[in-house]
């Protein structure tokens, strides 16, 4: 019976090979045990040395990849680093607004963020919100992180003085927008010109009640801006012998003040015929009084000309006309100012920006256009 268990899988294994003697199988056998012996050494030595030509092949394409690694790193490292450089802020200026309430302070904001991107300035930019001992904390914040000026919009103008002069300690520029301070070293102050602004309040208000009748002023006594437009506005009504100003109130800027204050005007000159609000919130706040009051003929004026009154004019309202200050172009000559002194140019203590006057029949025109 034939034995199945050794298959011909290989030649000379599994059979056997018909021999003519013993010599000769003795003869066979030696040679396919010396074949075996030398085709497995020969097998070993051919993987050993695969293995080591793989692994010397392996260890220098590691060291290639890492080289190739490293150069690339280190050329990403460069370019960022580059583009750091390029990109850090030349100087970096701290900034404190009066207020982010107001939409004139928004547009002043608008104007230093346009001029600062063209001149690669970081602004650091915060609002005091009326808060004298908030202004404060901010500027102090400042002189910590060495900023290297400083622009602000007072909250008071003789309070934000020892502010200022902790920056001038420090040795930091400060430079004043819209508001003056009244202490304190101030390189330059920018802001409309608003002894001027006051004046055409005032003739424009002479003119309406045709130089007589008596009138109030809802004022602010602590912003300097202000004492200068209520100068301005108290030397042009000085000159009509016939308007008497019969009330000075503090709305304190803000339109609900300042409409509980034109109240109690109201309440004790039931026969006002005018009154100038020193900003777009007294003006509001003193037509919501009126109109509370069941007044129809009150003619008041207002200062900023801001939307909201704009479009209380263009409606017919008692606001009959409204001061127009520039804020934009406040923020932007601010950063000039800041970049001739960073240049080493000489700079103005004071920079006045242009006024002008608006009412309805000049704002229709400006419609139409």
């Amino acid at each position: 019976m034939r034995d199945c268990r050794c298959g011909n899988r290989f030649p000379g294994e599994g059979q056997s090979k018909q021999t003519d003697s013993p010599e000769d199988a003795e003869e066979l056998n030696g040679t396919m045990h010396r074949r075996k012996g030398t085709t497995t050494r020969q097998r070993i030595n051919e993987i050993g040395s695969k293995k080591s030509e793989t692994g010397n092949k392996g260890l220098s394409m590691n060291k290639q990849t890492l080289l190739k690694i490293f150069a690339a790193g280190m050329v990403l490292l460069l370019l960022g680093s580059c583009g750091e450089k390029k990109n850090k802020a030349e100087k970096v200026i701290g900034v404190s607004l009066q207020t982010r309430g107001h939409v004139f302070y928004r547009d002043l904001e608008k104007g230093l963020l346009d001029e600062a991107k063209k001149n690669n300035y970081e602004l650091i930019i915060t609002a005091g919100e009326f808060d004298l001992g908030k202004q404060m904390g901010q500027i102090e914040d400042f002189i910590v992180r060495k900023v290297d000026a400083i622009v602000l919009c007072p909250t008071d103008s003789r309070g934000i003085g020892t502010g200022i002069k902790k920056a001038n300690e420090a040795g930091i520029p400060v430079f004043t927008a819209d508001i003056a301070a009244q202490e304190g070293n101030v390189v330059c102050h920018i802001a409309s010109d608003n002894v001027a602004g006051g004046r055409l309040a005032g003739e424009y208000l002479a003119r309406a009640l045709e130089g007589k009748g008596t009138v109030a002023i809802i004022n602010q006594p602590t912003v300097t801006s202000v004492l200068d437009r209520v100068q301005g506005f108290m030397e042009v009504i000085k000159k009509h012998p016939g308007i008497s100003i019969v009330s000075d109130v503090n709305g304190q800027g803000m339109r609900d003040k300042a409409m509980q204050a034109a109240a109690d005007v109201l309440q004790a000159h039931p026969r006002l015929n005018g009154v100038f609000g020193i900003n777009d919130d007294s003006a509001l706040g003193t037509l919501d009084a009126a109109q509370q009051f069941r007044r129809t003929d009150l003619i008041i004026v207002g200062y900023d000309a801001t939307p909201p009154a704009a479009d209380a004019i263009r409606k017919g309202t008692m606001l009959k006309a409204d001061v127009v200050q520039f804020p934009e172009k406040i923020g932007m000559i601010t950063i000039q100012q800041v970049k001739e002194y960073f240049a080493g140019n000489a700079v103005p203590k004071i920079m006045p920006v242009e006024v002008g006057i608006v009412d309805k029949q000049a704002l229709d025109k400006m419609a139409a256009q």
